[in-house]
């Protein structure tokens, strides 16, 4: 049972999936500790230290055996949270009980760890970018020649299609995945560096020979998987390195807002529904409401990650010469929080993508509300080809425009086509001027984008990305 009198937090208990919170859970932070002082202490025997074979048996057995509550009793005791988890080792392997740690410093597994979680973050991150993009694509492609009016200011502009508006929003996803491509290749390990990055212990370690300080820093890396290590260090990594991943989240963040604010506008418009469950209750005062609730959790979610990316910027800027502290609190705060609540965001993206309805007579209905006035230059042009005065059919035209608009902001409905028709100067029937004012005319290229875009961009990345997807449990989320 959940305490009452303690805080929980929404980002675990609300939002982020099971497998985001797995990521950033203790048992998986404190099983990559005993993960690297094993890989420390295999490459120091391999090059020459004596450490016993019995030792690394045991150190192997108990990687995933950590009792919590004596690493909590033992951190009271000591007031150190890595020399706490080192006697806990030792405590569960006696035999290496001599040598875990052994010319190490905490950053080395401290940094390390954290280096390895934003690896494993930003791939389930990159994961989830993925699936949005597959939804969205689905949804693009389905509704790829639907005209619908277009807005630029939110004011009517020309008519575009729900599908090729919806390339917008994926191809900001495109180049969020670039980016998390990108801080991925380029993420490096901190490696074995020493208390402030000189690598004296390991040195005083190995007699003075260079050269197996170096295969030591080589050989735990390779071990845990990082093809590069920094050449340099102070105690810690560069903390350059937490601002990049962070606003690489902010940018996700950033076009996840952008999406749902767009859905909470065509919600008003009532062109496009987010999903909605048969009980589902809008407002607990006005039961007629059904509120863009998973679009407005969104953008809340984003928000909160666009903010975040100033944590790691701020400890960046004021880590004094080869570290201060003040990183480690607000470190443990702002880079979980980050991938938690991106993570919830992004759960939601793809679960109203999968779910979005249209509605299409709404979407006929607006646009055809302001058709009319864009058409009025194609009916000019097609009333000229016919014999008609260019100036007197533009002012005749300008007149009923005018006219047409009083009659709308008086809440009538646009009557600019009956006017035309009526008017002899024109020479067209209404049904002339319903073939001219056919929505399909005035997309432009948008259908035949959607489809080049789709071919040509989306199935590609969804090709290239579907071997680095990581199975993903059914979110269990308050979507």
């Amino acid at each position: 049972m959940r305490s009452l009198d303690r805080y929980v937090h929404p980002l675990t208990d609300r939002y982020a999936s099971r497998e985001m919170q797995a990521v950033f859970s203790p048992g998986r932070r404190f099983g990559i500790w005993r993960r690297l002082w094993l890989a420390l202490a295999e490459a120091e025997a391999e090059l020459g230290l004596d450490i016993s074979d019995e030792a690394l048996a045991q150190m192997r057995a108990k990687l995933d055996t950590i009792d919590l509550a004596r690493a909590a009793a033992l951190e009271k005791r000591f007031r150190h949270d890595v020399m706490a988890h080192v006697h806990l080792f030792g405590e569960d392997a006696p035999a290496a009980a001599g040598i875990i740690h052994l010319g190490a410093t905490s950053a080395y597994v401290g940094d390390n760890a954290d280096l390895i979680l934003h690896r494993e973050a930003l791939e389930l991150t990159r994961t989830r970018l993925v699936r949005c993009v597959d939804a969205l694509a689905t949804f693009a492609r389905t509704h790829a020649d639907l005209p619908t009016l277009a807005y630029t200011h939110f004011q009517p502009a020309q008519p575009t299609t729900v599908g090729k508006r919806a390339t917008l929003w994926i191809q900001d996803l495109l180049l969020d995945l670039e980016e998390i491509e990108h801080r991925l290749a380029t993420l490096r390990f901190r490696g074995v560096k020493g208390t402030t990055g000189t690598q004296a212990s390991f040195l005083e370690l190995f007699d003075g020979d260079h050269d197996k300080v170096e295969a030591l820093d080589a050989a735990v890396s390779e071990r845990i998987g990082f093809r590069e290590a920094f050449a340099v260090s102070g105690q810690t990594y560069t903390r350059k390195v937490d601002y990049q991943v962070q606003a690489a989240l902010a940018g996700v963040a950033a076009s996840i807002s952008k999406i749902g604010h767009d859905l909470r506008l065509l919600a008003h418009l009532r062109e496009v529904e987010e999903p909605f469950e048969e009980e589902q209750i809008g407002s607990s005062a006005m039961p007629y409401k059904r509120n863009p609730m998973r679009a407005e959790r969104m953008c809340a979610l984003a928000r909160h990650v666009i903010v975040l990316a100033q944590d790691p910027a701020f400890t960046a800027a004021t880590q004094w010469l080869e570290r201060s502290l003040d990183d480690s609190a607000n470190r443990r705060l702002s880079i979980p929080d980050a991938f938690l609540a991106l993570d919830g965001s992004l759960v939601l993206l793809e679960n109203v993508a999968r779910g979005l309805v249209v509605n299409p007579a709404m979407v006929a209905r607006n646009l055809a509300e302001h058709l009319p006035f864009m058409a009025v230059e194609t009916i000019l042009m097609h009333a000229v080809s016919r014999g008609g005065d260019r100036q007197q059919l533009h002012e005749r035209l300008r007149q009923h425009s005018i006219a047409a608009a009083e009659r709308m902001k008086e809440g009538a409905e646009v009557d600019l086509l009956q006017r035309i028709a009526g008017d002899r100067a024109f020479g067209l029937s209404r049904a002339d001027l319903d073939r001219l004012a056919d929505a399909a005319k005035y997309v432009g290229r948008a259908p035949e984008q959607v489809t080049r875009f789709l071919d040509d961009h989306v199935e590609p990345a969804l090709r290239r990305h579907r071997e680095h997807t990581v199975t993903l449990a059914e979110a269990t989320l308050h979507v």
